[in-house]
């Protein structure tokens, strides 16, 4: 069995995510939300709602929680999973910050 390496690319600065809310990040082909908690943490997710397609990006971030700007199904930005009473699931990145700079880890 061959192990998949996981690869990092830059994303910014820490100084270029505002708190609790998001920025749009595209990598190649893919188009990641990226919010930065009270707690200075950096959190990335796959920018498209399950249920309608909302721009994630674009939501309000409560806690650990963003909610999609169009029908306000709230998603947790730790695992991607939505929450009860919607179901559903988001891609969720891990991310890195060296210094002050972030990383998104890919694979």
């Amino acid at each position: 069995m061959t192990k998949k390496s996981v690869g990092s690319v830059s994303i910014g600065s820490v100084r270029d995510f505002p708190e609790r809310l998001g920025k749009t990040v595209c990598v190649g082909d893919m188009e990641v939300a990226v919010f930065k908690l009270l707690n200075g943490s950096i959190r990335a997710v796959e920018n498209r709602c399950p249920h309608k397609g909302g721009v994630l990006s674009e939501g309000m971030v409560s806690g650990e929680f963003v909610f999609c700007p169009m029908h306000d199904w709230k998603i947790c930005l730790d695992n991607g999973e939505v929450q009860a009473p919607d179901t559903g699931c988001v891609k969720t990145y891990q991310t890195k910050i060296d210094g002050e700079e972030v990383f998104l880890l890919i694979d």
